[in-house]
Parts: C-alpha cells; sequence; structure tokens
C-alpha cells in the first residue's frame, strides 16, 4: 500500500474519458443555475456527462446549504464509482467548514479529480493533507464567457483530459507582471488563492511549503491586506524554504492608497531569495488558465513560463 503520509507522494486520479460522469457540488457559496447551465453545455459538448449533487442549488445565507448537505454532496461524490471527476460550481466562502468531515478513506480508495479555485483552494488543501491527491485549479462550472473565453475552456478540458504537462506563459498586460526575481525553481506547486492560505495557517491543512512553488492570486484584496497575510505567512515561518513563488491574478486590489498591489507583492516576496514570476493568467481575471496543484512544477522567471506536471494520469 502506498504511504499517503509520505512527503514525496501524490496520488494523481485518472483523466477524464469520453462519456465520464462528472458531478457539479457546490461546497461553498450558492450559484444560480443560469451560469451552470452554461458549464453544463460546455463539459457535454467536451463528451462528458454532468451530473447535478442533490443539494448544488441549496442555499443558506451566504452558503450552498447547510454544512450537513455540502459535506454530504462531496462524500456522496467521492464514494460513487460512476462518479469519475468533481467540478466544484463556484468558490464564496465555505468549504473549510466541512473538510474535516470528508470521507478521506473513499477518497483514498477511488481517487478523482476535483476542478476549482478561489474558496476551493481549501477543499484542495484538505485533499492534499487527507489523500496526497492532485488537483485541478481552474475555473467552476458556474462559467461566465466574458471572463472565461475559449481559451480558458480549452486549458480547463486539457487539464482535465490529458496528461501532457501544462505550461502557463506571464502576459505582459496582467497587473502583476513586473512582480519578477529573476531565477529558476523546481519543485511541488501547492497554493492557490492567498486568504485561503492564509486561512490555512495552524490547521492541519497547511502544507509544508519547504521545496515547494507557492501558487498565490487573490481578488478584491486592497493592497495593504495583501502585506498583512504576506506578512503573516512570512513571521508564521510558512515561507521559510521556499523554492519559489509563482503570482498569478490579483483582480480588482486598488484601493485609494497610492500603492499598488504589484508594488506590494514585489516587496513583500521580492526578498525571499527565490525566484518570482508574476504576471500568470491564473485566478479570478479575465482569461483565467487552469493548472493542477499538487504535482511537480518548473517556474523559469527567466522565460517568464510556469510548467506544471499533469494532475491526472
Amino acid at each position: 500500500m502506498p504511504d499517503h503520509t509520505a512527503p514525496d507522494h501524490v496520488v494523481r486520479p485518472p483523466a477524464l474519458r469520453l462519456g465520464d460522469t462528472v458531478l457539479l457540488v457546490s461546497p461553498s457559496g450558492p450559484t444560480r443555475p443560469e451560469r451552470v447551465a452554461r458549464g453544463i453545455e460546455l463539459l457535454t459538448g467536451w463528451g462528458l456527462r454532468p451530473r447535478l449533487a442533490p443539494n448544488v442549488y441549496a442555499r443558506h445565507g451566504y452558503l450552498a446549504g447547510t454544512d450537513a448537505l455540502r459535506a454530504a454532496d462531496l462524500n456522496a461524490a467521492f464514494a460513487d464509482p460512476e462518479v469519475r471527476g468533481v467540478i466544484c460550481t463556484r468558490g464564496g466562502y465555505g468549504a473549510q467548514r466541512v473538510v474535516d468531515a470528508i470521507d478521506m478513506a473513499a477518497v483514498r480508495r477511488d481517487p478523482k479529480v476535483v476542478a476549482g479555485f478561489s474558496d476551493i483552494t481549501a477543499l484542495q488543501l484538505a485533499l492534499w493533507r487527507g489523500a496526497r491527491l492532485a488537483g485541478v485549479h481552474g475555473p467552476g462550472a458556474a462559467w461566465r464567457d466574458e471572463r472565461t473565453p475559449l481559451a480558458s475552456a480549452e486549458s480547463l478540458h486539457a487539464a482535465l483530459t490529458t496528461t501532457e504537462p501544462v505550461t502557463v506563459r506571464a502576459v505582459e498586460t496582467e497587473e502583476t507582471f513586473g512582480v519578477r526575481v529573476p531565477g529558476r525553481a523546481v519543485g511541488r506547486l501547492l497554493g492557490g488563492n492567498l486568504c485561503l492560505v492564509v486561512a490555512s495557517l495552524g490547521t492541519p491543512d497547511m502544507p509544508d511549503l519547504t521545496g515547494a512553488v507557492l501558487l498565490l492570486e487573490d481578488v478584491q484584496e486592497p493592497p495593504y491586506k495583501i502585506d498583512r497575510m504576506l506578512t503573516q505567512l512570512r513571521r508564521a515561518g510558512a515561507l521559510d524554504g521556499l523554492a519559489g513563488v509563482a503570482v498569478g491574478q490579483f483582480s480588482d486590489c486598488a484601493d485609494g492608497w497610492q500603492v499598488g498591489v504589484a508594488d506590494v507583492l514585489t516587496e513583500r516576496l521580492g526578498d525571499l531569495g527565490v525566484p518570482v514570476l508574476g504576471g500568470l493568467p491564473i485566478g479570478h481575471g479575465p482569461g483565467q488558465l487552469s493548472v493542477p496543484v499538487g504535482t511537480r512544477a518548473t517556474l523559469d522567471a527567466d522565460t517568464g513560463t510556469l510548467t506544471v506536471a499533469p494532475a491526472v494520469r
């Protein structure tokens, strides 16, 4: 039996194939049927069979149903042998409230690819802790064509269905493009949404980032709050021994102060002594691309590329 606690161990679920059933779940905030309808159209066009979890449209305040309902949908997905992939509809808030109720033994028995981003970072960190499961940081099924155009769809499709490495190039028009420290780093890509990485400090789900490439992105957080979160990570020692930092999109983060988000990222990441690459179209912004998390990555700040081993096999 593989040792799921070994630091070098990673579980790659099978790639999705034509005819596979994927369950759409809402582990965090409530979603809208009209947006999910577009996601169902896309998944169906890829030859997959999207199925709605029983509580996918549930609402309980700012949550997509009670904790019990959201946990039940996740556990049903992981236990059902017909379900080959789990696509989260959206982020929002709430995944951290249910991750301790996940049946990790079921996840380990029948690993499935899990895709999502934003608040879903909490779910993917928990699955990494409990099952060493690689996942896909990418758009959810509540699809918005104006933010995630054809390139975004093609990127998610490739990450879910092929075993080719994923390469993402820094884009000059991204606000974080100027955040760069030269060099090349190799390590496991971990992280995702900055808020959720910080919220995992002090919990069992905060990964050991020694030798890792840390992926960071966020939305609607003013620069001083980003400063505060990065400072907390630094003071907690979480960034000690890091191999490199992949900086994605920090969208709608401007405020009234004359300090931009790129300035803060450069100041708080630039003196860590490791390569840093900004400008990656990964996150909440237009043209969001998908990347595996939990697998080996090469960050090359000199060529402006992040290449990540597939999340699926």
